[in-house]
């Protein structure tokens, strides 16, 4: 499936948009850290949660059960909030 990546996280792949396989968005983003190593981190916590600062779409609808089925013709739009004062 195709994974849209946030220009934040675009050092680890130069693109915005990288092929990913996984019957789970867990296993989606398992294999974008395997092609794109330390991807992972900078979205998933040491709880295996999505951080704070993460949202992910599926087809356009916001997630963060990393267990979700996938189909491959989804649609996954990882995007990076940003904040400040």
């Amino acid at each position: 499936m195709r994974v849209l990546i946030p220009s934040a996280l675009r050092s680890y792949t130069r693109v915005s948009r990288v092929d990913a396989t996984g019957a789970t968005l867990g296993e989606v983003l398992a294999d974008l850290d395997r092609q794109f190593p330390g991807l992972r981190f900078r979205m998933v916590d040491e709880q295996d949660r999505l951080r704070p600062n993460m949202r992910i779409f599926v087809n356009g609808v916001g997630t963060s059960d990393l267990s979700l089925a996938l189909r491959p013709a989804d649609d996954v739009a990882i995007v990076q909030v940003l904040s400040g004062g």
